[in-house]
């Protein structure tokens, strides 16, 4: 039986097995289920409890049309336009070479050679598609809120993706929606106020497919962490 597959019975199993899964079963997943998790999600600590975060769970009509907007602007070639940054101006050491190194594995996995644009294109097309999820989520946080309630967010969305393995479900946490912010207000509706933090599919693995078999390499604890005795 493969690690991706059934239900997390502990936290740690949760950690371990959670992947940034591109390729998802068509099966439907119930809607309460999601809604107990998005709100056992939000047992994540927030600084003096201010609860930044805003989810729009996509379903059906609703993440079909997010999808079509966003690929429209995509295929029309529309400038990548994010409100906060995601990324640094420049990559550095050792980012730039972790950041190489799972597109390479990603690619060497799919067949795609250095240098095949249409092909990395297409691959990256498949963010749009929510990589064939039923489900999906943009997740929003207001604008005036500062770096501490970003932080808080990121402990939410962890919450949300080892949740959802205990569920036996998979997740795509996905920056690559916040450039395309405007499409997503074309098809459905967020607050002015709202920006517009990670796109995130989610489902039941397709097990079937080889960019699943991904895993992705973590530096060693000596590399991060620094005893002080």
């Amino acid at each position: 039986m493969s690690s991706l597959e059934g239900k997390a019975g502990t936290v740690s199993e949760a950690v371990e097995t959670r992947r940034s899964l591109r390729a998802f079963l068509p099966d439907d997943v119930p809607a309460d289920v999601l809604q107990e998790i998005f709100l056992k999600a939000a047992r994540a600590p927030s600084g003096t409890n201010m609860q930044p975060w805003n989810v729009h769970l996509l379903l059906g009509d609703s993440l079909n049309k997010v999808s079509e907007s966003v690929l429209k602007a995509y295929d029309s070639d529309v400038p990548y336009d994010e409100e906060s940054p995601y990324y640094p101006d420049k990559f550095f050491e050792p980012y730039l070479s972790r950041r190489r190194k799972v597109g390479w594995d990603l690619y060497g996995l799919l067949g795609i050679e250095k240098g095949d644009k249409e092909k990395m294109k297409a691959q990256h097309r498949r963010n749009f598609e929510f990589f064939g999820a039923p489900a999906a989520a943009v997740f929003t946080i207001h604008r005036d809120l500062n770096i501490g309630s970003w932080l808080d967010y990121g402990m939410y969305l962890q919450n949300v993706m080892l949740l959802a393995r205990e569920a036996g479900l998979h997740t795509c946490p996905q920056a690559a929606f916040c450039g395309y912010h405007k499409s997503i207000r074309e098809a459905i509706v967020l607050d002015d106020t709202e920006v517009v933090v990670c796109g995130m599919s989610i489902g039941y693995a397709d097990l079937s497919v080889v960019e699943n078999t991904l895993e992705t390499e973590r530096a060693g604890v000596d590399e991060f962490v620094t005893v002080h005795n």
